[in-house]
């Protein structure tokens, strides 16, 4: 797996068809594909990537692309991301919870 998201980004309508409730983590962006918010459902989340993807949805009526990832460790693919996004653009995304972060230097340059 590669520490960059690398997954393609997909219509929220078109996301949400194919989220059940695994675990997993996921981004959401707006028009131009820049990523607005990252987020988690953990072992906790009611509904797993659905619910929380759906309530993230509502919470940033603009984004209008997603893309996730399902995995058991989704608390450090979710800190991962989050640090990989700080190193290629020098903060986090613009809805981001204060977290507390490592530092990551990922190699190369980042996806378009």
């Amino acid at each position: 797996m590669a520490v960059r998201f690398d997954k393609p980004w997909i219509a929220i309508a078109d996301g949400l068809s194919q989220l059940r409730g695994q675990m997993g983590v996921f981004q959401l962006a707006g028009e131009a594909q820049q990523v607005i918010f990252v987020g988690y459902a953990g072992g906790l989340s009611l509904h797993g990537l659905k619910g929380e993807v759906n309530q993230a949805i509502k919470d940033y009526s603009h984004a209008k692309f997603l893309r996730y990832e399902i995995t058991t460790s989704y608390l450090s693919r979710y800190k991962e991301i989050l640090m990989v996004h700080k190193a290629d653009f020098g903060e986090l995304p613009e809805h981001s919870p204060e977290v507390k972060l490592g530092r990551l230097s990922p190699a190369g340059s980042p996806a378009s």
